[in-house]
């Protein structure tokens, strides 16, 4: 679970900073697909037992999740490009709370008390984080919360494949679909120019390549090795996490409300998890 902590934060850090040199969120992203794309094309060579796990199935299906996953991870990454990083990762944690009531109108699940506690503490967390009104507002925080709202979806749908498919094709084809995405939308001039490959621009380049794969494969084994009811809150220390990188590279000053307001968040959280976990009576 460490190994995703960092992942993550690493992936922010390193998204501001390449955009902070010119490189739009496409490009950005063109840089990690790209990079997922050579190591998981890596290991196919040398382990030719992955190779069927990635042969075309329900191929549609895996475009429509890959594009609303893009889209969402797009919406995210300009968050952290324009709003403090601790402001957007107590957004992200409202991820539970559009699940829950999405998989009721998608999958047909019961709405129970802890479902509805999630969603009710995730409103309550959001109004007090943005303060609608306040003219500090960032319309920004729009964004991350549509991105919420995606990686809810995409969690959705990706239920779906896990039963037919295994990470690795997950993650392949994710990487593949979304390679081109990222394509239409960069400039080619930018990969040519020599600036690019020096020591100041590789580095974040580098760490969102390879965090963009680790935080998928270090969460996914956490959740194999561990209890959930570990695993979820030790994700919860993303916040505090970020909040330390954020006001020791950028100077950011974490908000008391954002604070307050992801502490009812990720109380919310942890009351649907321990009522799902509850033996029923």
């Amino acid at each position: 679970m460490a190994g995703a902590l960092l992942s993550f934060s690493a992936m922010a850090v390193s998204i501001r900073e390449l955009s902070r040199v010119g490189l739009s969120i496409f490009e950005i992203f063109t840089i990690r697909s790209a990079t997922a794309l050579a190591i998981l094309g890596f290991l196919l060579l040398v382990r030719p037992d992955l190779r069927v796990q990635v042969r075309p199935h329900r191929l549609g299906f895996n475009v429509v999740r890959n594009t609303i996953h893009y889209g969402a991870q797009f919406a995210w990454a300009y968050g952290v490009t324009m709003l403090p990083l601790a402001l957007v990762f107590a957004l992200e944690f409202t991820t539970p709370a559009w699940t829950a009531l999405l998989a009721t109108w998608f999958l047909g699940e019961r709405l129970t008390p802890g479902r509805i506690g999630v969603v009710i503490l995730g409103l309550i967390g959001i109004l007090v984080i943005l303060r609608p009104g306040i003219a500090s507002f960032n319309p920004a925080a729009g964004f991350v919360l549509l991105a919420a709202i995606g990686f809810a979806l995409m969690m959705i749908m990706t239920k779906s494949l896990t039963g037919t498919q295994s990470t690795f094709s997950i993650i392949f084809w994710m990487a593949l679909i979304q390679l081109p995405l990222s394509l239409i939308g960069s400039n080619p001039a930018v990969f040519l120019d020599a600036g690019l490959y020096d020591l100041r621009h590789i580095l974040p380049a580098i760490g969102v390549g390879l965090s963009g794969l680790t935080s998928h494969y270090c969460l996914s084994n956490a959740f194999r090795a561990g209890d959930a009811t570990l695993v979820v809150p030790m994700d919860f220390m993303r916040i505090p996490i970020i909040a330390v990188v954020g006001w020791a590279f950028y100077g950011e000053v974490l908000d008391i409300w954002v604070l307050v307001g992801a502490l009812i968040i990720i109380a919310g959280v942890l009351w649907n998890l321990r009522s799902e976990r509850a033996p029923a009576t």
